[in-house]
């Protein structure tokens, strides 16, 4: 299964795993197929990404702007994973932190 970011997910998609917000509540059940209600619920609460059935980790990935070269982003991403070394990037937020800095400096070339 594969966790898809929020802006990524599409109504009629299926849990794969319950989806919690912050403090672990609940907020919708494995299984369950999603509604509009339902992405704006999870907007509301802060959730930033779900586990989706029938999707790999490797398909979740968002897409990227034309503009950016794949090999500069992962580059970006390697030059920035020591400014991470104390931060969990198992954590969503962390992750995508990581993802959106790498994203701003292989597309405006920061050194």
């Amino acid at each position: 299964m594969g966790m898809v970011p929020l802006d990524n997910l599409a109504v009629g998609m299926v849990l794969a795993a319950d989806v919690r917000d912050r403090t672990g509540r609940m907020l919708l059940g494995a299984g369950a197929p999603l509604t509009d209600k339902h992405l704006t619920i999870f907007r509301t609460w802060g959730v930033a990404e779900a586990d989706i059935e029938g999707v790999d980790d490797g398909d979740a990935a968002p897409a990227l702007p034309a503009e950016v070269d794949p090999a500069a982003l992962a580059a970006a991403e390697e030059a920035l994973r020591p400014l991470f070394r104390h931060a969990n990037l198992e954590h969503p937020a962390m992750r995508e932190i990581l993802r959106l800095g790498a994203l701003r400096k292989a597309i405006h070339g920061i050194p």
